[in-house]
Parts: C-alpha cells; structure tokens; sequence
C-alpha cells in the first residue's frame, strides 16, 4: 500500500473536490485508521455490532484536524466503499464534532462523479434528513457502553465552513 500523504494532496478544496481515503465502509464495525507512521490501515478495535458506522469513513491525505490525525470524512455513497481507496469527492458539508472535550470535526462529501443519481447530492439539504438523524445517533452514542456522554454533535455546517475546516487543517499539516 502506498503512502497517502505522500501520493495525495488533498485536491481542489476552494473547487469543492477533495481526495479522499476511505477507512471504514458503510456498515462495518471495525474501527479500521490509518497508521500514519507504518503508513498501513491497521485495525485498531472492533466496535459493538449496533454501532456500525452509517457512512463510509475515511479521510482527507495532508491534513490534520485539533486532534492530531488527518481530517476525517463521511462519504455518502449509496454501496459501501472498501478499505484503502481513494476518490474524488464534492463536499457538501461539516458536522462539528467534540470527541472527549477535543475538536473532531467530519467533513461530509459524495463522490465526485455519481451517475447513478445524476450528481444530485450537491449540499447536506439534498441528504435525506434520515441519514441525517442516523449520523447524529451514531456520533452521539457510539461510546455510549465504554465512556457515555463523551461524544456530541455539535452542529452542522454548509460547503463553506467545511472548506474553512479544510483549509484549517492543511496549514496544521503544513505546520508540522
């Protein structure tokens, strides 16, 4: 596998496409990261089968957000992606997220080019609120049997702050 931080940029973020890895397909509950060091996906735990992730996770090469790892991305896909690709991804949002007291935020992306659904997802109004409301739940509560009340969503933001976010964690990236 190759190094993602040093193949990737994160792309075109005032375009509004990114690069993107993607870590954890839709469904799955291994907690699957990147190991920036080994540079390798390692499996890092296996979480309770009722907190399967909602979306695909992943995140964006050359960035890092307040809590030391790259930037971390929900892709909205309508299949689950697999582990240790990548693609081009239109960003359509944030959810502003603490994690124990740390800034986490989530950027939320689409693939770039999805002709199945005529590129329609262009902003988080286009998500069904649904998956909305089972993102929220997942982030709210994934922790809930090992640490309770240490995850919030805090709120969610348009392409605009999550291009702010991006822009953010590529200085933190470029500052290291």
């Amino acid at each position: 596998m190759a190094d993602f931080n040093k193949i990737l940029t994160p792309g075109d973020v005032d375009g509004g496409i990114i690069n993107v890895v993607v870590e954890i397909p839709t469904g799955s509950a291994h907690k699957v990261e990147w190991n920036r060091e080994l540079a390798v996906m390692q499996l890092d735990r296996v979480e309770p089968a009722i907190f399967a992730k909602p979306t695909n996770y992943g995140f964006i090469p050359q960035t890092l957000d307040e809590d030391g790892d790259e930037l971390d991305v929900l892709i909205i896909t309508s299949e689950p992606l697999p582990t240790g690709i990548f693609l081009e991804a239109r960003v359509i949002g944030v959810m502003k997220f603490e994690d124990d007291g740390e800034v986490d935020d989530k950027v939320v992306v689409v693939p770039a080019d999805d002709r199945n659904n005529g590129n329609a997802v262009t902003t988080l109004a286009d998500v069904p609120e649904r998956l909305i409301q089972q993102i929220e739940f997942h982030f709210n509560h994934y922790k809930d049997l090992k640490k309770p009340g240490t995850t919030i969503v805090k709120s969610w933001g348009d392409i605009d702050e999550a291009k702010q976010v991006i822009h953010e964690s590529i200085e933190r990236w470029n500052q290291k």
